[in-house]
């Protein structure tokens, strides 16, 4: 019966197990090296962008190859273009046909926007209104430099001016839709006009559509084009500044440290006051510190507000002023506190002031340091004067 039980199962088809439904993701090493062969095979071909070939080839006026090199960037652009594929559930190769790189930015050609909103589904099919407003002179503002010296030329740009609007009708609601109107008078302040190699001045036409069709695009739609502008709009303002520079708005350290940290502060003062270390001291020395405290609170000088008369003064300003910083050295009670106070000092303009507020600081510091060396010191006084008070 064993043998005949094992001759059935050598007869029986091996039953297989279904294939794992892998998709390109990042979310698993299956689906990131599958991403990673797609892209692989993407990237030999010559029907994808330079972006994203392997090689890139250089042809002379002939038409002959002058010169190739690798293209070290190849395959991670396309594991982007991949990407950004499924998420939007498109074919790739669309994606990469009208996704182009601008210095480093990614943008959408404009005929894949209208292409994007006309197969959505939510609105009919876009339209554009064009109207002549006649001739112009438009005056622009440019940064040129002339033997090193940065200087600004006003220039007057003769125009037909010409306004467009990108609309469409939405389904649901049965509403127009409007972009924000575009003319060429813009195009001459923004510095679209007047670019190099610029197509405004020879299709203004196809431009002005172009750029509304974007513009209704990010309005209405953004989820169609996944945060991105259209690559007619980021080659007008790559390089927007005459210097090529880029002006990125910061803030620092100071400014985030400002007063509504102080507000709170001064609010712990009743609570510093109430809260002495005196347990580990005796009262003895405890009364000169004190009195430390007072004589040099005495000995600094008072702030414009309380010259005057009016102690609150100070609070409005947005500075802070000396007892603001002597009473955050105070009040604090913890190192990190107190590193914070510390950090204040530099705010006070007179020297003679900060030099004080510096040495209240380091007394502070020692007060808020973990007391090792002091408890060791006591306790060998206290074993010296057992033996003498035994005899």
């Amino acid at each position: 019966m064993s043998a005949s039980a094992t001759l059935d199962q050598m007869r029986a088809p091996v039953v297989r197990e279904p294939a794992l439904n892998v998709s390109m993701g990042f979310g698993s090493s299956q689906s990131f090296e599958l991403m990673q062969r797609a892209a692989n095979l993407l990237s030999s071909s010559t029907l994808v962008p330079a972006a994203y070939r392997k090689v890139i080839e250089k042809l002379d006026k002939y038409g002959n190859v002058k010169e190739s090199r690798e293209n070290p960037n190849a395959l991670a652009n396309s594991v982007v273009a991949l990407n950004m594929a499924q998420r939007m559930g498109a074919d790739p190769l669309m994606v990469m046909q009208n996704l182009y790189i601008v210095e480093g930015r990614p943008s959408w050609s404009s005929q894949w926007i209208i292409a994007a909103v006309n197969g959505c589904g939510r609105f009919s099919p876009l339209r554009f209104d064009i109207q002549v407003l006649g001739k112009k002179t438009v005056e622009r503002i440019e940064t040129v430099w002339q033997n090193g010296d940065r200087s600004t030329v006003t220039k007057k740009v003769e125009i037909i001016d010409k306004v467009a609007v990108a609309w469409a009708i939405e389904k649901e609601t049965k509403e127009r839709l409007e972009s924000p109107p575009v003319t060429i008078e813009m195009a001459v302040k923004e510095g679209w006009y007047t670019k190099n190699g610029s197509k405004w001045q020879t299709m203004d036409e196809v431009m002005l559509r172009y750029r509304t069709a974007s513009f209704f695009g990010k309005l209405y739609a953004p989820e169609l084009l996944m945060g991105l502008q259209s690559v007619e709009e980021a080659q007008d303002i790559i390089d927007l500044n005459p210097d090529g520079s880029y002006t990125v708005a910061s803030t620092s350290v100071d400014e985030l440290r400002g007063s509504p940290r102080a507000q709170p502060a001064q609010r712990a003062e009743v609570v510093e006051r109430t809260s002495e270390p005196a347990a580990s001291a005796s009262s003895v020395e405890v009364e000169p510190e004190a009195s430390a405290d007072q004589a040099t609170e005495g000995e600094l000088p008072l702030d414009h507000g309380q010259q005057d008369g009016h102690p609150d003064a100070a609070g409005d300003e947005p500075a802070l002023s000396f007892q603001d910083v002597n009473r955050e050295l105070l009040s604090a009670n913890t190192i990190e506190d107190l590193d914070y106070a510390r950090s204040l000092i530099k705010q006070i303009p007179d020297e003679k002031a900060k030099a004080t507020l510096n040495s209240v600081a380091a007394r502070r510091m020692r007060e808020l340091a973990p007391p090792d060396e002091p408890a060791a010191a006591a306790q060998p006084a206290r074993r010296a004067r057992a033996p003498i008070n035994a005899d």
